[in-house]
């Protein structure tokens, strides 16, 4: 090894392909979506909207499902650090120390900034105080800025946005196309980490005056929640008033993997206007999300409270609260019909009365649909409503033991209530010897409460079967299987009953179910995950596949791509007998290059000697509170295949270093590494390519560089 002494070199001009060369190389992560605040907007506006997420230093587009509704993108914060700041700081006292000017008798005044000027310094100040060294989630720490539109034409209700990136499409977030007059709360800045023992430090401060607004219903508000925090909103009502305050949160962010109960748990409070407590509500019936059905007592003014039920907060606990005199549905009966009719269909709720009721028609195909109700113009909720191909029947009271049971005959769907406390409604039919029978009840799935218990009694009065809670792969964000499922052989001819009761023994109209009661009918429920992949030359991309196998199937499922477009390659995947998981491989072909598809998979098996086909639902997975993990549908199956011979967007050129600079910085002792110096100017870059730097500024930062032996 040479010993000898090597002089020392400095670097004065680096070479910016060099420099960033080795980043083309590096893993890009899958771009992720934690929030996107607001969550939607009234039909005819344009609007500013902040995302947060991982990932997302290179959003090129905005994906809205539906029409009429379109996004374009304003500024991307990738997330930086301490040394960044520094230089933007040194960037911004150099701005304003250019304004200084002396007075009369030396004294110092300010020059008015030229147009140019004052909004780079606007530019440095917001980015400033967009800065978190320490956020609170990593996943959220890159922001991007968006502006809305909504036509007047948009068709209300949930929408799914996604941003698209050089390397791939983010995971949907919800948004909603509302019809009431909407605002919003300033969007919250990046939440810091919370030090055990120091949380009060993480807290945000602000002015008392923005605790409370006031608002005039009908109108919708947006509004996020930080940790500790409480919103308010004070509104005038008319006695008689039947006045609606609904809450969406947990269906904005369905699941947050860092926080129990793994969700935003909002708490809803009325107050009157002497800020005495009328009402309260943290969820309606089993949602989280909180409803309050409120007649008003008297004129006069009203405060709608909102916060989290164990005061945690951050900017994905976001909120949209609805307040009005406006139609709402507590519940539909029957949950479904048969398809190919026009179904007859009862709805609850508050003011109602002249309302259009829509649902499904007779043109409708089998499978989940919409109720809703329609007044002056405004939509309600929609509740779900199945349609399905057995014949249908309703039930008949009385029908509780020891009384006689409903007879039926197989198969079956029974539409039915737990119509009061301790209510148990009793099936009976025929049945023979091995043959296999199945029951399962709808009603969670369906937004009903009841949670139900279900047991199969043989004809000598023997217990055959129970179910309680049955977990269901497709169940997506529903936290609590609560319908229940059975599949039994029965032992001989006879007179068989089902007993369907409450677990909770709680009853009601509204405690509404569908019984599927019929000989076992295999089948099979598909999902896939992620619902977005980028396919890459070399590697393509895989996705997971999952079956939910139903009434005893366990044979082979053939799954394949539905019209592959030009370029796209996907084998056909067997799911071999038993097994619930199977992997996907996408490659791609050079016509693909530089595209993005939506695609579809279709499953299917040979069951009793029939074709069964069933469509792939999109779907992301979950984590809720660390650790239980759930399918949540998405509306599309989203993939980008990018060119590899694409080259990256053109960057501003840097400047040359500042000669004076460079001339000072080589008498002088050198300041940075080599390794410190590619940091260095990486950091530069990113900060001249945001235009947050000027040149000569730059030229002075890339002068100062040099390395050491």
């Amino acid at each position: 090894m040479d010993s000898r002494p090597r002089p020392r070199r400095r670097l004065a001009l680096l070479s910016a392909a060099a420099v960033f060369a080795p980043l083309v190389v590096c893993a890009q992560a899958r771009p992720y979506t934690g929030y996107v605040y607001p969550a939607g907007g009234q039909q005819g506006t344009t609007f500013p909207v902040k995302v947060g997420g991982q990932a997302l230093a290179t959003v090129t587009g905005v994906e809205v499902t539906g029409k009429s509704v379109s996004a374009k993108v304003v500024q991307c914060y990738k997330r930086i650090g301490p040394q960044e700041i520094t230089l933007l700081r040194d960037q911004l006292k150099e701005l304003k120390g250019g304004l200084k000017k002396e007075g009369k008798e030396g004294q110092e005044g300010e020059k008015t900034p030229d147009a140019e000027t004052d909004a780079l310094m606007t530019r440095i100040e917001r980015r400033l105080e967009e800065y978190c060294n320490r956020p609170a989630s990593a996943a959220l720490a890159d922001l991007v800025f968006l502006e809305v539109s909504i036509a007047p034409d948009a068709a209300p209700g949930r929408r799914e946005i996604r941003l698209a990136t050089a390397t791939g499409i983010t995971n949907p977030v919800a948004f909603h196309v509302g019809q009431l007059p909407e605002s919003s709360r300033e969007p919250m800045l990046t939440s810091p980490f919370q030090v055990l023992g120091k949380e009060a430090l993480s807290l945000r401060k602000r002015p008392e005056e923005e605790v409370e607004r006031r608002v005039e219903p009908p109108c919708t508000v947006n509004g996020q929640i930080a940790s500790g925090e409480v919103n308010r909103y004070r509104f005038p009502a008319r006695k008689g008033q039947r006045i609606v305050l609904s809450v969406l949160a947990r269906e904005l962010v369905p699941f947050i993997a860092d926080a129990v109960p793994g969700w935003f748990q909002p708490v809803l409070v009325l107050r009157d206007a002497k800020g005495r407590e009328i009402a309260s509500e943290d969820d309606f019936r089993f949602q989280p999300d909180p409803v309050l059905l409120f007649e008003v007592p008297a004129d006069g003014e009203y405060v709608a409270e909102i916060t989290d039920a164990i005061h945690r907060g951050r900017e994905d606990f976001l909120y949209r609260l609805t307040i009005g005199e406006l139609p709402y549905l507590t519940g539909v009966f029957p949950l479904g019909g048969i398809a190919g009719a026009t179904p007859s269909v009862q709805v609850q709720g508050w003011n109602l009365d002249g309302a259009v009721i829509l649902h499904p028609t007779a043109k409708d195909a089998p499978g989940l649909h919409l109720v809703s109700a329609k007044r002056d113009g405004q939509l309600s909720n929609p509740l779900p409503f199945v349609l399905d191909t057995l014949p249908e029947w309703l039930e008949v009271e009385p029908n509780d033991p020891p009384g006689a049971p409903q007879r039926v005959t197989l198969p079956v769907i029974v539409n039915g209530r737990i119509g009061t406390p301790g209510d148990r409604d009793v099936f009976a039919f025929e049945g023979k010897a091995n043959q296999a029978v199945a029951a399962e009840v709808s009603a969670r799935r369906l937004d009903s409460p009841v949670d139900s218990v279900i047991q199969l009694v043989g004809p000598d009065g023997a217990l055959l079967a129970l179910n309680d809670d049955h977990e269901d792969l497709a169940a997506g964000t529903n936290t609590h299987h609560a319908d229940s499922r059975l599949l039994a052989t029965l032992p001989a001819d006879g007179h068989y009953q089902l007993h369907l009761s409450e677990a909770t023994r709680s009853g009601g109209s509204e405690y509404t179910y569908r019984l599927r009661l019929a000989p076992a009918q295999p089948s099979f429920d598909l999902r896939i995950t992620p619902s977005s992949a980028t396919v890459t030359a070399k590697s393509g991309a895989a996705l997971t596949l999952h079956a939910a196998r139903r009434d005893g199937y366990e044979g082979p499922i053939q799954v394949a791509l539905k019209d592959p477009p030009p370029g796209l390659l996907c084998a056909p995947v067997t799911l071999a007998p038993g097994k619930t998981t199977a992997r996907i491989v996408l490659k791609a072909e050079p016509e693909a290059f530089g595209k993005s598809f939506s695609l579809e998979f279709t499953g299917t098996a040979t069951i009793a000697g029939k074709a069964v086909q069933r469509p792939v639902v999109p779907t992301e997975d979950r984590m809720q509170a660390f650790l239980w993990r759930h399918l949540v549908p998405a509306a599309n199956l989203r993939v980008l295949v990018p060119d590899p011979g694409a080259k990256p967007p053109a960057e501003r050129p840097l400047p040359p270093p500042d000669p004076e600079t460079l001339a000072a910085t080589k008498a002088a002792d050198a300041k940075f590494t080599e390794s410190q110096i590619a940091g260095r100017m990486r950091r530069i870059n990113q900060l001249y390519q945001e235009e947050l730097l000027t040149d000569a500024f730059a030229a002075k930062r890339i002068a100062e560089c040099s390395v050491s032996p």
